[in-house]
């Protein structure tokens, strides 16, 4: 577990298990919602971000988490290690609508500097998605990739818990 790479709905708790991974395993962590916008929720142009993610995904090691759809193969092929957070869509939204009471008129950790946490309809329905939408077409990377790399596909904070603390292995 060198290169672990974070997926999931928004909501989910891609950043809360990424912080829990980087304290264990001593490994340097990427939330790319923080790296993709900048202030006042201004996104990372596409050839700077392109250029970004090569950069992180060269390095020995990382962990990275988010989606953004359009460069998630190539975190996702670089990765020794995929996470999948794979949840009902009512606990990633119930979190999503939580955090955004948690960090009302804050910036939370995860994110740039200048971007306030915010709960727009469009983002409500990204989630209310999800599942219908992005979660086929992941299962079938997945699928695709679960030879060559460790793939863990968690269906419940339960079962994520579980593995934290039975299962992982420390780092030496």
């Amino acid at each position: 577990m060198q290169k672990i790479a974070i997926i999931g709905s928004g909501g989910s708790g891609k950043s809360t298990l990424s912080k829990k991974l980087a304290a264990k395993l001593h490994l340097p962590l990427y939330h790319l919602d923080s790296l993709h916008w900048k202030a006042g929720w201004v996104p990372t142009p596409a050839a700077e971000w392109d250029q970004l993610l090569t950069e992180l995904i060269a390095q020995k090691e990382w962990i990275i988490d988010g989606n953004y759809g359009r460069t998630m193969d190539m975190r996702l092929r670089e990765a020794d290690t995929i996470i999948y957070l794979d949840y009902p869509t009512r606990i990633s939204l119930f979190r999503a609508i939580k955090r955004r009471f948690q960090y009302k008129g804050r910036t939370r950790p995860d994110m740039a500097e200048g971007c306030e946490e915010k709960l727009d309809l469009n983002f409500v329905k990204w989630i209310w998605r999800y599942r219908r939408d992005q979660r086929p077409k992941i299962i079938k990377k997945l699928d695709q990739l679960k030879n060559g790399k460790q793939v863990y596909i968690f269906t419940s904070p339960k079962q994520l818990e579980r593995f934290l603390n039975e299962e992982l292995p420390d780092r030496i």
